[in-house]
């Protein structure tokens, strides 16, 4: 993989698809994933197994542990996992089987399950019909907290099926706000800072701070500003600042452009917009 600009923080109006999320993956390498636990809605729609489904796909068996053994025991027996893009593997997954899907990523432990379901998922991610269906079915929070997991090949993984999924316009919002999750965690962290604030950005980004933006989404970015900032301060930052790049993150949030947008949110419609704006402008 290459580095953060080569990925792309913000691809074609994703603004924080598939490149934020590699600036996470960069910057949470090695860490290990958290216990936070996401639910999962049911299915609007089910259907039987495809005709030709043989017993052994991936989302061919219930879900649930059956009798005569569980998914972790029958699939653990491969030691490396496989290429599930290959042969029978290519088939579109209806909506139940989509939901078993999910369910077994959301709980399976087994790393070798986790990165094979990831890739089936991945896969079917690329058809419009299922990236509406995973969302629906709760599936973006799901895959996006993969992102956290300690092995390297799940959080690729994890990746490529958001960036898969968020080709879906209606999908883009619900990964902004997945993302903008992740970085928060990682901006309340100060030996994360530096990382965080080199991470290159498309300067498309700051169009997250424009009032039309959804008030969740807003609220995040604004918290993001403001708990980078704690950071600068807490770690003497503030007076002798390290060399940033242009294009880099640090170079848009001290930037006129985003001083500007913050300002003019303070007419914002919404209360709590405003009232978050209040507790921002002043460390501008």
């Amino acid at each position: 993989m290459g580095g953060p600009r080569g990925a792309g923080w913000v691809a074609a109006g994703l603004l924080l698809g598939a490149g934020a999320c590699y600036c996470i993956y960069r910057l949470t390498r090695g860490r290990r994933r958290g216990d936070r636990e996401l639910g999962i809605r049911s299915s609007k729609s089910a259907g039987a197994l495809e005709e030709g489904t043989s017993e052994g796909q991936l989302c061919g068996r219930s879900a649930r542990p059956q009798t005569g053994g569980t998914w972790e025991s029958q699939w653990s027996k491969t030691s490396q996992p496989e290429d599930l893009t290959d042969g029978s593997y290519d088939d579109v997954l209806n909506a139940e089987q989509l939901q078993k899907l999910l369910y077994l990523l959301e709980s399976a432990e087994d790393p070798v399950i986790i990165e094979r379901a990831l890739i089936t998922l991945g896969n079917n991610a690329a058809f419009s019909v299922n990236q509406a269906i995973i969302r629906e079915l709760g599936g973006i929070p799901i895959v996006a907290n993969k992102i956290n997991h300690s092995n390297q090949s799940i959080k690729e993984k994890a990746l490529n099926a958001l960036n898969n999924l968020s080709v879906n316009v209606e999908n883009q919002i619900k990964i902004k706000v997945q993302v903008l999750k992740l970085l928060l965690n990682l901006s309340e962290n100060p030996a994360m800072t530096e990382g965080l604030l080199r991470a290159q950005v498309d300067s498309s980004f700051l169009s997250l701070y424009d009032s039309h933006v959804a008030k969740e989404i807003l609220l995040r970015v604004l918290t993001l500003f403001q708990n980078i900032k704690n950071c600068l301060k807490i770690e003497g930052h503030l007076a002798a600042q390290p060399t940033f790049t242009e294009g880099s993150l640090f170079f848009l949030l001290h930037g006129e452009e985003c001083a500007q947008k913050i300002r003019a949110l303070v007419d914002h419609h919404d209360a709590e917009v405003k009232e978050k704006v209040v507790t921002v402008i002043p460390k501008i």
